[in-house]
């Protein structure tokens, strides 16, 4: 039996440190054909090729030579000139000219392979967005876990129906996306319903398992009118909202019916001294009946 000593179990949580590689000297022979980079890279560039930035050691014999760009849509970038020359010799000879980026070069995005750039929404008449092979979402009819549960059975196993279904993860992904959208219980117009879509009579549930969880609503004058909606969504249209309406009590203002008697063109005569009525006077022609006036009225209203 071996024992582990102390210093053993120390010795082997240590961790591993890898080691740099060893630097490598410039060449001074590659290293003054600034000249010899400078054409080449003019002969990639043209006119755009400006001074020289530096130089670098790539390996024993290799050396990139680093010119500026005068390009307005390059900035930050540089063009680099690899030279070499084998060991021994004094010639340099060219091995490849690029443009590089630089630090703080504007860069084109990622590449997105096109099945990925497509988002829902971007499918407009006439566009074909066929599936990916071997798609999860997928699986051959006679694999239907809701198989057994729905009519035509006999067609699905002679291959009449449907190729292809929903299989478990297909559903699976449309019920997250479903629930966790606009159309689930945690939308603000869920939250603000009176009701919920389950008991609601505009529901439509859908058939096989998704239909546990989800309907379709029929209301017209719904928000969700022909989508898909779970069980717990709701909106301000559940078919049992009941709205209460206070009823008034203003019955209206008081009237009361006071019978007048009109007098034509009378006029009545005060005396000045004692604030008594002391006759009246009947213009000629007139029919009319004086009346007596309440205390303080001096004359009354004439026509």
């Amino acid at each position: 039996m071996t024992t582990t000593t102390e210093p053993d179990r120390v010795e082997a949580e240590q961790p591993v440190v890898e080691a740099e590689p060893p630097s490598v000297e410039v060449d001074a022979v590659c290293a003054a054909a600034v000249e010899l980079a400078l054409a080449v890279a003019r002969e990639a560039g043209g006119p755009s090729v400006g001074e020289h930035l530096g130089v670098e050691a790539d390996g024993e014999g290799v050396v990139t030579h680093s010119f500026a760009t005068r390009e307005a849509g390059y900035v930050g970038w540089r063009w680099a000139v690899t030279v070499a020359r084998a060991e021994g010799a004094e010639a340099v000879t060219v091995d490849e000219v690029v443009l590089l980026p630089g630090t703080g070069a504007l860069l084109a995005p990622a590449w997105v392979p096109w099945s990925e750039r497509v988002q829902p929404g971007d499918l407009t008449p006439g566009d074909l967005l066929p599936p990916v092979p071997d798609d999860p979402r997928l699986v051959p009819a006679y694999a239907d876990v809701d198989a057994a549960e729905l009519p035509f059975a006999l067609h699905r196993e002679l291959g009449l129906g449907r190729p292809r279904v929903l299989s478990r993860d297909g559903r699976a992904d449309a019920a997250e996306r479903w629930y966790d959208g606009e159309a689930g219980p945690d939308s603000p117009m869920a939250k603000a319903a009176p009701g919920r879509c389950g008991d609601c009579g505009f529901l439509t549930p859908l058939a096989g398992a998704l239909g546990r969880v989800f309907g379709a609503c029929a209301n017209a004058m719904a928000p969700d009118d022909g989508r898909v909606v779970a069980m717990t969504h709701g909106c301000g249209a559940h078919s049992e909202t009941v709205v209460e309406v206070n009823e008034s009590s203003y019955a209206g203002m008081a009237v009361v019916d006071d019978e007048f008697e009109v007098v034509d063109r009378a006029r009545i005569v005060v005396d000045a001294d004692t604030d008594d009525v002391a006759g009246e006077e009947v213009l000629p022609g007139s029919d009319a009946v004086g009346v007596e006036l309440p205390d303080g009225v001096t004359e009354a209203a004439q026509p």
